[in-house]
């Protein structure tokens, strides 16, 4: 298969785009805001209007000629369908704090990290809240629900009219699902939910041609398969997976850093580390901060690009950005942001904000005991200071893309590579490889960054999101 079609639903905005795997290259055919309607019940995705959306924008994608169906999207969110396969309940927004009304009663009958390695987030990001505040709160409606269905496996369910499970998106952070062994946690038995989550399959499966009505619809051929589908942070992944072991950081407003293969050992779910899944069904250690959105707020939002001499000002004068701006997340939680040897201004502003980035970058990669090269996705790939700071903490290889997440590439190498067993590489352009430098300069700021932090640590109270059996 070469050209393959992606219904791509992320929080945000959702888009249909075709990407061709020889050459690596996408084409966004549709886009619209995905919004958030705030009537009815609680507030909640418009689930027709995003169907309308994706037979039009496929639509347009069979007039190019597709081989296939794809499906990446966002996590934090499952729909309830009848026998019928219509909602019994709109699809709840994750940022709703519905299910804080019944969270003591959650947390009693919720696993610990140790089996899920699903911290306890706010709102409505664990799934696992979610169902159980919808089965308390609306008896009746959860009563004729004939199954569950993660976010991805909705869209493919729609298309194909096979309804499954599966494990990228029950593993992130929902509390449904043991990564370590690969079923179900022992909430869904423990709840007596067994009987609304459809057997599990492989991101990659094929669940089906399109039904005769999205054929009908669409102009797709009657025999286009549509595959099971998959979580987008874990869709970025797809590209790596033969790269193992290796750390791979997606860069945006989080920073998501994320172990293939790698060291094994206990996690701390008080630093803001999670285990998600990937499209192979193997754990992911992963942890995570708000580095884009730090270094937005560090610069004001205007990037400045440093000079060399901006570089070696900060690096002599070893002015350092100390963690965190938003102390609420990331590895060092309670920690306010603050500068030492004083605040620069302009390029070396810019230059100690990509230090600061990077440094925090290598200490997510050590906390997920990620091993072998780097590999760095979106905004900060084609940032060098950054890069030449992570190289130099971390003593690895980087590789900067500078490109985007890699989402809907991941989603497509689902439906050709993952499943012929081949090369999980498409077309495009060779990254920048960055070596670790040698320079005391670089060497001795990390090092003085690290000193810093470790003197400005004070022994913590256990986070609220970790049990005693962890």
């Amino acid at each position: 298969m070469r050209r393959i079609a992606v219904l791509d639903i992320g929080k945000t905005n959702a888009k249909v785009l075709v990407v061709d795997l020889a050459t690596g290259t996408e084409e966004v055919l549709a886009r619209m805001p995905n919004a958030v309607v705030r009537g009815g019940p609680y507030p909640h995705h418009d689930l027709d209007r995003l169907w309308a959306f994706a037979l039009d924008g496929l639509r347009l994608a069979a007039a190019r000629g597709v081989d296939a169906v794809s499906i990446t999207t966002h996590g934090a969110a499952c729909v309830l369908v009848d026998d019928a396969g219509a909602p019994v309940l709109p699809m709840l927004d994750y940022e709703h704090d519905g299910p804080e009304s019944v969270a003591a009663e959650y947390e009693a009958a919720r696993p610990g990290f140790a089996e899920t390695g699903s911290p306890r987030l706010p709102v409505g990001l664990n799934v696992g809240a979610q169902v159980f505040w919808l089965a308390r709160a609306f008896p009746a409606e959860f009563a004729q629900a004939r199954h569950v269905l993660m976010l991805a496996q909705y869209w493919s369910f729609r298309l194909s009219g096979v309804a499954a499970s599966e494990a990228t998106s029950l593993g992130c952070h929902t509390d449904l699902w043991n990564p370590w062994e690969g079923r179900f946690s022992s909430l869904v038995g423990r709840m007596g939910w067994e009987r609304v989550f459809p057997p599990v399959r492989k991101a990659a499966d094929v669940l089906g041609p399109v039904l005769p009505e999205v054929a009908k619809a669409t102009g797709l051929a009657v025999d286009t398969p549509v595959l099971c589908g998959i979580h987008d942070s874990n869709a970025s992944l797809v590209p790596h997976l033969a790269e193992a072991p290796c750390g791979v950081l997606s860069t945006g407003t989080w920073m998501i850093v994320m172990a293939l293969g790698g060291r094994t050992g206990p996690l701390d779910a008080g630093r803001d580390v999670l285990v998600n899944v990937n499209a192979l069904g193997q754990p992911v250690p992963t942890a995570r901060f708000m580095g884009g959105r730090e270094m937005e707020e560090i610069m004001g939002g205007r990037i400045v690009e440093p000079s060399e001499a901006d570089l070696l000002a900060v690096l002599e004068g070893r002015v350092l950005a100390m963690p965190s701006l938003h102390p609420d997340t990331g590895p060092f939680p309670g920690k306010r942001f603050g500068w030492i040897g004083g605040e620069p201004e302009g390029g070396a502003r810019m230059a100690a904000a990509s230090f600061y980035a990077a440094l925090m970058g290598a200490e997510c990669l050590e906390l997920v005991g990620a091993e072998g090269p780097v590999i760095v996705e979106g905004a900060f790939g084609g940032n060098a200071a950054f890069l030449r700071m992570l190289a130099t903490a971390t003593g690895r290889v980087v590789r900067g893309s500078g490109q985007g997440a890699g989402t809907g590439l991941g989603a497509a190498l689902l439906a050709g590579p993952l499943q012929a067993g081949g090369p999980l590489q498409a077309g495009g352009p060779a990254p920048v490889e960055v070596l670790p430098a040698g320079d005391a300069l670089w060497t001795g700021y990390a090092a003085a960054w690290r000193e810093a932090v470790a003197r400005s640590q004070a022994p913590r109270a256990p986070s609220a999101s970790r049990r005693s059996d962890e």
